[in-house]
């Protein structure tokens, strides 16, 4: 048997075990070290698997993760989260649809000082949605806005996904947090027009809830005070070079903790609370990292990503056509996989080809966490959707699956619409990062 066969009978073992409910840093990792040992030695393998493992959890760039999870551990904790949303309320609260608007525009700035898409939908579920059935708003409505609001988590610096991609291409995570940050505000634009529709059309689906004035409003911006200066803080000094992106992400949770601390909303049973979340969240990601690295390696050996690379490179049409079959890849492999995994799979794979095609790397990396963004909405994962579900479960809100899923639908529609404006126009991504 060739090594690319051997490569593709490790996928195909690899999605077997991800059939049977394996996880899924273990299912790389054994595919890998077991293919790797088959195609060199067992000491090689061995070696590989030891060395693999240490080198990620002793890496200086994925210290990123823990510190900007912890970051978003403390904002939850520290109130953050509902006080956006009260802002967000009292701007769009009276409007059709207002409190499904203004619980994605929440998502977009406290996915601005947490990075997890999941961490992202379930603090705002337990915000918005309990207000939102208050209000008659409907199950599909409600849910769907938060889970789908929570992917922007993704979008938005500081990404987790965006840290994993910039690690794995040796891409500057500065830049690609910057890159992020007119996609997140563009993708939150069209969910509050995919709202503004579904409403127009179903006026039953979100009522108008209370109108305030203008001194409410702008007393309510005060709850958007905290989340600005650690964002300002972060990006400006990540575009300026005052330090690095670990150095920015120590920096915002220390800001995030002495700001906590301050107004007395971070007692010591909370940071400690935030601690544990950090560490559990940090090591399920870390773990994940390292068993697709050494999955990563057994591919190498194969060639196919070499293979794959001059097969498409050769492949006479355009390379936006290419990009195309990728981006669907990625679509249809998001439907089946967690997001974070998924880019660790297919990225040493797709990289070399669009780097042959001419595709700035930069840009594709945005493109791909807004597709696979798309991932953990659509079924049979969508884990935004499960998180949303289980938050809504344990507050006997009665909001069954099917309603969720059914209420992603627009979303998926805008963020379809973002990912080709984003395709047609590259320059709305490469803008920012260009003026570095």
């Amino acid at each position: 048997m060739s090594q690319t066969m051997i490569g593709f009978a490790g996928i195909g073992v690899m999605l077997l075990l991800f059939a049977t409910r394996m996880p899924v840093a273990f299912a790389m990792g054994a595919v890998g070290f077991v293919g790797f040992s088959l195609l060199t030695s067992v000491p090689a393998g061995l070696s590989m698997l030891s060395r693999s493992m240490y080198d990620v959890f002793v890496s200086y760039d994925l210290t990123t993760i823990p510190l900007f999870i912890l970051m978003g551990q403390l904002a939850f904790n520290a109130g953050i989260s509902r006080r956006l949303f009260a802002t967000a309320y009292r701007f769009f609260g009276h409007i059709r649809g207002g409190l499904a608007m203004a619980t994605v525009s929440s998502c977009t700035a406290f996915g601005a000082v947490c990075g997890s898409s999941p961490a992202t939908a379930a603090t705002m579920a337990t915000v918005a949605i309990p207000e939102m059935k208050r209000f008659g708003y409907s199950d599909r409505l409600a849910a769907g806005s938060v889970a789908a609001g929570g992917g922007l988590g993704m979008v938005m610096p500081p990404s987790v996904v965006l840290i994993i991609y910039g690690v794995l291409t040796q891409q500057s995570i500065g830049q690609l947090f910057i890159a992020g940050v007119i996609p997140a505000f563009l993708l939150t634009g069209l969910f509050i027009a995919a709202i503004a529709i579904s409403c127009q059309r179903r006026p039953d689906l979100g009522p108008p809830g209370q109108r305030f004035g203008w001194a409410d409003r702008l007393r309510s911006l005060t709850g958007l005070l905290d989340t600005l200066c650690v964002f300002v803080l972060v990006m400006v000094g990540l575009s300026r070079g005052w330090f690095t992106p670990t150095e920015a992400a120590s920096v915002g949770a220390l800001a995030v903790l002495a700001l906590g601390v301050v107004q007395r909303q971070l007692s010591v049973a909370l940071i400690v609370k935030s601690l544990e979340e950090t560490l559990r969240t940090s090591c399920m990601i870390l773990f994940l990292v390292a068993g697709a690295v050494v999955f990563g390696k057994f591919l190498a050996v194969t060639r196919i990503p070499f293979t794959m690379a001059t097969f498409v490179g050769g492949l006479d049409v355009a390379p936006l056509v290419v990009m195309g079959l990728i981006l669907v890849i990625y679509f249809i492999g998001g439907c089946f996989m967690d997001s974070l995994a998924m880019v660790m799979l297919t990225v040493p794979v797709f990289y070399p080809v669009i780097l042959n095609l001419g595709f700035d790397p930069i840009w594709f990396g945005i493109i791909i966490v807004l597709v696979t963004e798309m991932g953990v909405l659509t079924p049979p994962v969508g884990i935004n959707v499960y998180v949303v579900y289980g938050v809504t479960t344990a507050m006997k809100q009665n909001i069954s699956l099917e309603s969720i899923f059914r209420g992603i639908y627009p979303f998926l529609l805008a963020t379809i619409m973002a990912v080709i404006i984003l395709a047609l126009f590259p320059q709305i991504i490469t803008f920012l990062p260009s003026l570095l």
